[in-house]
């Protein structure tokens, strides 16, 4: 296998595999603003590679360039499929060269992700994982239920959180963690009882400020990466992060791989990270926006009713056929709420960071213009003939 590293590597491998490709290209995505990669799938159709991009639905307040992407690339001859909106997001990464080749990435195909922040891309090529590969991307276009039939391709909602659980339960001296934000109570609750075994447990990103008993830092470099280093010996690299609504109601997708090599050199760039990081420090801003953040997310849930909505869902999904399989919408809805909570709650501390920082760039912007203004009329006082002043002083009085 390959591993490359972001921003270091920039986009020209990726370029190379997709031109490598001489039979087909199976494409998954969620963001997109890399005008090369476009041309990299055009040109690939114009040399007889069969391409097919399986398109997001939705991702957040992009929904546009996503249909309008999908326009062009149909006008080029790929084949473009969209997603289903049977779950909150889908937020996988990954491309499949020639059926035999499976690339999996943690970042999207953006500027931002690819040449900004640190994140890494796995090139597999083990029959097994990219088989397994072809077959969710092959089920999420046809829109059909996917069903996990290989332990080391970790898919939410299907196996992530089973796998993910197993994957760190089985640690024995180290856990070195890339994670955007781990909140979920049962993950925390077992990596402090691995730190309490005495395992080396380091997290680079965030954790939910209710525990403080995990060893954490912050990089100077934007984080775009989920990683889980185990033991000097295995990895996960994908893109879910041990959130719940990421495990059990988005489409999630990542690897897990054993290749000596590769293992080593992810330890490298974590070892060189931790060592540039220093413990994250809430600021008193930050704070003040969560409070009413909590607040709001809280108040919002109450107001969506949400079980109708979900016995509905459930009988489309049955088609009104009968099922032995039991359905309990409450059930189903306390979990999806516990889901929502954390996005809705990191959605509103957004938009109230957003307003915030609009609000004081406001501030300060008028605080420019009235000192220019003050200097401008400053400057014309003093450019202006003594007697030109004291005469105007005169008249005013």
């Amino acid at each position: 296998m390959k591993l490359f590293t972001q921003p270091e590597s920039g986009i020209q491998p990726l370029l190379e595999g997709l031109r490598s490709a001489r039979k087909s290209i199976q494409i998954l995505i969620f963001r997109f603003d890399r005008s090369e990669v476009e041309r990299a799938l055009v040109e690939a159709v114009q040399r007889g590679v069969q391409v097919q991009a399986l398109i997001a639905f939705t991702n957040r307040g992009e929904e546009k360039n996503l249909r309008k992407l999908e326009g062009r690339l149909l006008g080029a001859g790929v084949t473009v499929s969209r997603t289903a909106d049977d779950l909150v997001r889908y937020h996988g990464k990954m491309f499949i060269i020639d059926r035999k080749e499976l690339w999996l990435l943690a970042f999207n195909y953006t500027h931002m992700d690819i040449t900004l922040s640190r994140s890494f891309a796995a090139v597999l090529r083990t029959p097994e994982l990219v088989g397994e590969a072809i077959k969710l991307f092959e089920a999420d276009v046809a829109r059909t239920h996917y069903r996990a039939g290989c332990d080391d391709l970790i898919v939410s909602p299907a196996n992530a959180r089973v796998q993910l659980m197993n994957f760190i339960r089985g640690a024995k001296k180290q856990l070195l963690l890339y994670e955007m934000k781990i909140s979920d109570v049962d993950f925390m609750q077992l990596l402090a009882q691995k730190k309490s075994e005495g395992i080396d447990v380091r997290i680079i990103g965030r954790v939910s400020s209710k525990d403080n008993a995990l060893n954490v830092r912050s990089i100077p470099l934007r984080l775009h990466v989920r990683a889980i280093l185990r033991d000097g010996k295995e990895a996960f690299l994908g893109s879910q992060s041990l959130r719940k609504l990421e495990l059990e109601a988005r489409r999630e997708i990542g690897v897990i791989f054993r290749d000596g090599k590769a293992v080593r050199q992810m330890i490298d760039v974590f070892e060189h990270d931790w060592a540039s990081g220093a413990p994250p420090v809430q600021t008193r801003a930050e704070a003040m926006l969560d409070i009413p953040a909590h607040s709001i997310a809280k108040s919002v849930l109450k107001n969506i009713h949400m079980e109708p909505m979900i016995e509905r869902v459930l009988e489309r999904v049955m088609g009104g056929r009968r099922s032995d399989i039991a359905f309990e919408p409450a059930e189903v809805t306390e979990t999806i709420r516990e889901a929502f909570r954390a996005e809705i709650h990191d959605a509103v501390v957004n938009a109230l960071g957003e307003m915030a920082a609009g609000a004081v760039s406001t501030v300060h912007a008028v605080k420019h213009s009235d000192a220019d203004r003050g200097k401008y009329t400053d400057e014309q006082n003093s450019a202006q003939p003594r007697h030109a002043t004291k005469s105007a002083a005169k008249h005013t009085q």
